[in-house]
């Protein structure tokens, strides 16, 4: 039911960080968001806004939480009541994030930062099912109409 999907490691410039890693450690990129990058390896970079939930609840800044694990299931809200019924420690409830994948993030028993997201052709999906069109998710989404298409194919 849950997956581990990747390594998600905050950094202050994506830029900066995404020659280093492709330059340095050569990793391959996957998926170029912008502000969010995704190697074949699994490993991602994010560049947090100030104003994104994990920036308002979580000092990025400080050492710890400068990472998360990141998982990715369709049942979200079976997750979401088994944590509520292991006494776990939220950053957010099940809320939908600017690009439509819904989340869900809390912290593990050593405080590490947990996400658990949709996967991508999940997410998709459902934005299509609501009467999306492919353009609208692809605006609203960042991910490239090629993919989309071969998604909802």
């Amino acid at each position: 039911m849950i997956k581990f999907h990747s390594v998600v490691i905050f950094v202050k410039d994506i830029e900066r960080s995404k020659l280093f890693y492709t330059e340095i450690l050569e990793e391959e990129i996957e998926h170029d968001f912008g502000k969010n990058i995704m190697f074949k390896s699994g490993l991602s970079l994010w560049e947090i806004g100030k104003n994104h939930i994990i920036a308002q609840k979580v000092n990025t800044n400080n050492m710890g939480n400068r990472i998360e694990l990141y998982f990715e299931s369709e049942h979200l809200e079976t997750i979401f009541e088994k944590l509520k019924t292991a006494n776990t420690s939220f950053l957010h409830e099940i809320q939908e994030e600017p690009w439509g994948q819904r989340t869900l993030r809390f912290f593990d028993i050593d405080n590490h930062l947990i996400e658990i997201g949709e996967p991508l052709p999940f997410f998709i999906r459902n934005m299509h099912n609501k009467g999306m069109s492919i353009e609208e998710i692809e605006k609203k989404s960042g991910v490239p109409l090629s993919t989309i298409k071969k998604i909802l194919e």
